[in-house]
């Protein structure tokens, strides 16, 4: 006798299914509607393949296109296989390795064979070939194979990357692999998509290539990387494609040397060289922070570049960030005949990464009693992180940073407080900074992390009642939380910006620790005369001064509002005579505090005009004999068509009152 089983569904229906039904098969009793639109099925939880066997009774969700982030995510899975299959049907000699989705689209990692690496030249033929793979509607089968089975197939086909990692797969665990069709199988633990077939052709484009170490080790085998993005449906790709279109005249890197903000060059990886006019935003930016921290009560602080390995050690960081760490000896012995050499039994010593340990060094000095906290020390913090070249870009990933970082030595009873105020502290910066749209995010304890079950739930339950005091965990600020994606010794809130293109960029954090107190033996004296552990809130508001000013650049697109905008306004004649008067502007909106320059060249108004647009010169006073005469200007301001006529003493007070900084009271 067949076994029937109980499928629930969302809307508390059911469905009796004979044995061996999946959830396909409830779509199509559902109705043929519904069997079309279904791309991949939740049973109790968990992401399945349409095609994939009940395993007894099980509640059922059937994901269409309308549950667009599971969706999307489906698809681009698909588009990465299609994508290998692609490649090797046209190069058979090419390996694969591995290629997730992404955030908008797949990649893809291959070891080419004779032909060589790809370039961007193969992409369009490429395309073509997966099209011609998704119009084929190749079913997409799951079969579970043991390690062996694998290993041997791998190796029968010239397949030594994925061979090697399959060597490395628990023995005796059932293994997945998807068949496209008949012809063509990769090792993935799905789900996938019933079919190609269920891929729009025209809802793709590959984008560019790049290389990349086998398994991220630049020891190993360089690989060719093929990115892609891929969507539901073309509409979908096209706003995207607009999206990447000004996202790439966005871009920090252009506009920063347009503007002449920085540069970066091969003699210092990974670091920034600072011009005059960037220094300028970043020093706006510092003070402006300098008077938000003073306001809320902290004590700026300057701690070591360079602090003993042992201290690393007892941290707990040297075990998690030993590979990202700058490592250098402590004392590097000389010899006329030999030159410096290193000896084996060398103290180490490395470039701080972070600067919590520094900070709770000197929380240790002289005895604190609980009358003294909570203890905000704040400090704009260097620091070093060894970031492989490949993850290197622009201000937005670096080597050399510096954070505005501080940490909240508090008791027990003062968590929920500090939280609360914080998060107040940080919406009036973003607010003030034009991020007004955001979103927090709680993110818990990871699997591989220090302290006790008990220490980690009181912890995410007082970042929790923090948030919900401040009125921020709420469906209008993005309120969720992440599991699993906590640091190793705390749980964490997160601030996750909206740009003006609609990216969202993750900055801002306050984890509540009360790991690192106890390893480095942080302690105070409490109201009973005993000694206590102090929490300690990790907290950053910008994350690094690098990347908020990328940030800002992008999200402005250049056009940075008055107060940071290293040149304020440039004072530009028409004629020479009139440069004795461009003096006398220039001199009397120095004299009122507005950063000035003028343009004397014996260039065409017009030519300047387009100069100083480029580089995002927000006003232009533009003198000619009438304005000289009449003691006058004509301001263009950027951005907009009219020019306005109005005397020097209007353009100043106008220039006075818009460029001065948020008022932090």
């Amino acid at each position: 006798m067949t076994e029937v089983m109980k499928i629930s569904l969302p809307d508390g229906s059911t469905r009796d299914m004979p044995e061996g039904s999946c959830p396909a098969d409830v779509a199509a009793a559902i109705g043929p509607g519904l069997a079309k639109a279904a791309l991949a099925a939740r049973v109790n939880g968990e992401v399945r393949d349409l095609n994939r066997p009940f395993d007894g009774d099980a509640e059922l969700a059937l994901i269409t296109a309308k549950d667009e982030a599971e969706a999307l995510e489906l698809a681009r899975h698909d588009y990465a296989h299609v994508l290998a299959e692609a490649v090797q049907s046209l190069w058979p000699d090419t390996q694969v390795t591995f290629g997730p989705a992404t955030d908008d689209g797949f990649y893809y990692d291959f070891a080419p064979g004779k032909r060589g690496p790809f370039t961007e030249e193969d992409l369009p033929v490429i395309e073509e070939r997966m099209r011609d793979i998704i119009k084929a509607d190749k079913p997409l089968v799951r079969e579970e194979w043991t390690r062996d089975q694998l290993i041997t197939w791998f190796k029968d086909h010239g397949e030594s990357f994925k061979a090697e990692w399959a060597a490395e797969l628990p023995e005796g665990d059932a293994l997945t692999v998807y068949h496209s069709g008949k012809d063509w199988l990769d090792l993935c633990r799905g789900p996938h998509l019933a079919s190609t077939g269920k891929l729009d052709p025209k809802a793709f484009k590959l984008t560019r290539v790049s290389g990349a170490y086998w398994r991220g080790d630049q020891k190993n085998a360089m690989l060719s990387r093929i990115y892609g993005t891929g969507w539901l449906n073309k509409k979908q790709l096209n706003e995207h494609l607009v999206r990447l279109e000004e996202a790439a005249k966005r871009d920090h890197r252009k506009l920063g040397a347009e503007m002449d903000l920085f540069h970066l060059q091969a003699e210092a990886h990974g670091s920034v060289f600072w011009h005059p006019k960037g220094y300028i935003v970043w020093r706006e930016l510092e003070a402006y922070m300098r008077r938000a921290i003073d306001g809320a009560g902290y004590r700026e602080v300057k701690t070591p570049q360079v602090m003993d390995a042992r201290q690393w050690e007892q941290s707990g960081h040297w075990g998690k960030y030993r590979e990202n760490m700058f490592v250098i000896p402590d004392e590097v012995p000389n010899t006329e005949d030999e030159g410096p050499i290193v000896s084996d039994d060398a103290d180490w010593m490395a470039l701080k990464p972070m600067n919590c340990p520094a900070h709770v060094l000197i929380f240790k000095q002289g005895i604190k009693s609980y009358r003294d906290l909570p203890l905000r020390l704040y400090e704009n913090g260097c620091c070093h992180r060894n970031e492989p070249h490949g993850a290197l870009h622009g201000l937005m990933r670096v080597r050399q940073f510096t954070q505005d970082d501080a940490h909240i030595f508090c008791r027990e009873d003062q968590i929920v407080d500090e939280v609360r105020k914080f998060c107040a502290l940080a919406d009036r910066i973003y607010k003030d900074l034009g991020f007004g749209n955001y979103s927090i995010k709680l993110a818990l304890r990871p699997e591989k992390r220090f302290g006790t079950d008990e220490m980690w739930d009181q912890a995410e339950e007082e970042l929790r009642n923090a948030v919900e005091e401040a009125g921020l965990a709420t469906e209008a600020y993005g309120w969720e939380e992440l599991p699993g994606e906590g640091a190793f010794y705390a749980p964490k809130l997160e601030w996750h910006l909206t740009d003006a293109i609609g990216r969202t960029w993750q900055v801002g954090t306050i984890q509540s620790d009360r790991v690192l107190p106890e390893r480095l033996d942080a302690s105070y004296v409490g109201e009973d005369g005993d000694r206590h552990r102090p929490v300690m809130l990790h907290r950053a508001i910008f994350g690094s001064y690098e990347r908020f000013i990328g940030m800002l650049i992008e999200h402005f697109a250049g056009k940075l509002p008055l107060w940071l905008a290293p040149v304020q306004a440039v004072v530009a004649t028409i004629v020479s005579d009139a440069d004795d008067y461009g003096r006398e502007v220039e001199a009397k909106l120095k004299a009122a505090g507005i950063r000035v320059e003028t343009d004397f060249r014996n260039e065409k108004i017009n030519y300047k005009v387009r100069d100083h647009s480029v580089k995002k010169v927000p006003h232009l006073l533009v003198l000619g004999m009438r304005e000289a005469e009449e003691r006058t200007v004509a301001m263009r301001t950027l951005g907009e068509k009219e020019q306005k006529f109005i005397s020097l003493d209007e353009a100043i007070a106008f220039l006075k009152e818009n460029a001065t900084a948020p008022d932090l009271r």
